[in-house]
């Protein structure tokens, strides 16, 4: 069983069920906090800029962005697991304008049409923010980032192309993920990484696959970062935490 054939539902459970580690690692790792602050800067904002963050997580990096933007930008996450997107709310309560969206990043709301003034959300219970409330549009966001979310998806390249297509010309994307190091030292660096992917590859409880989890997330990650820098004029293309994390960020041609 891999990532793309669970069902939403399944994927949500489970990623909802460890949202309090994942909130820990994405906050406390070593490391992790400095590798924040870089994706962030390499989203190459300004005050009063619009960023939206596809896979959000726990929020992790939403002040790191509105720092970047200031009291005058808007600051959007996005993600599809409910208990996750409470901590990324508690965690920009104090920003009026930093919003937490409840979506599927690879069919994000920002390219649909915003829900109509006056319609009953009453039964409504995904948790999502009306966009229209917002104020952002298709084609008036200046970056767009996604952390550790390619690896997770069945078309990374695809949903690659729809964030470039949100973004408005001149504007960047910025990927950010974990594969296997290519440095020097990487053979024991690959070996926890690869014990790290297995545990945190649905279901953990599975010690062998037929296609090994770790193998499938280069590929996949390979070929979002490949489909940027196709896409884009590269301005960041760099490797953090022992070779792990590769960063990509380029303005759209």
């Amino acid at each position: 069983m891999s990532l793309e054939s669970m069902t939403s539902e399944g994927a949500q459970e489970f990623y909802g069920r460890w949202a309090s580690l994942y909130d820990v690692i994405a906050r406390r790792a070593p490391g992790i906090p400095r590798l924040r602050r870089r994706v962030a800067a390499a989203c190459q904002l300004e005050p009063g800029d619009t960023v939206v963050e596809m896979g959000c997580g726990t929020g992790a990096n939403l002040p790191y962005l509105r720092e970047r933007v200031g009291p005058e930008g808007t600051v959007v996450g996005i993600d599809f697991t409910g208990p996750v997107l409470e901590r990324a709310r508690e965690a920009t309560a104090a920003y009026d304008n930093v919003h937490v969206v409840r979506a599927d990043a690879t069919r994000p709301p920002l390219a649909l049409e915003p829900k109509r003034r006056g319609e009953d959300t009453s039964g409504d219970d995904s948790g999502a923010t009306d966009l229209e409330a917002v104020g952002v549009e298709s084609g008036a966001i200046d970056a767009i980032l996604a952390t550790f979310v390619v690896g997770m998806l069945e078309d990374p390249a695809g949903s690659v192309d729809d964030w470039c297509n949100l973004v408005s010309p001149g504007g960047h994307v910025v990927l950010a993920n974990a594969a296997r190091s290519e440095a020097w030292y990487a053979p024991p660096v690959n070996a926890v990484f690869r014990a790290i992917v297995v545990l945190s590859t649905p279901p953990t409880a599975k010690l062998r696959y037929e296609n090994e989890p770790h193998l499938r997330l280069d590929e996949k990650i390979d070929t979002a970062h490949t489909r940027l820098r196709e896409r884009s004029v590269a301005l960041a293309d760099e490797t953090h935490v022992f070779g792990v994390v590769r960063l990509t960020g380029g303005r759209l041609r």
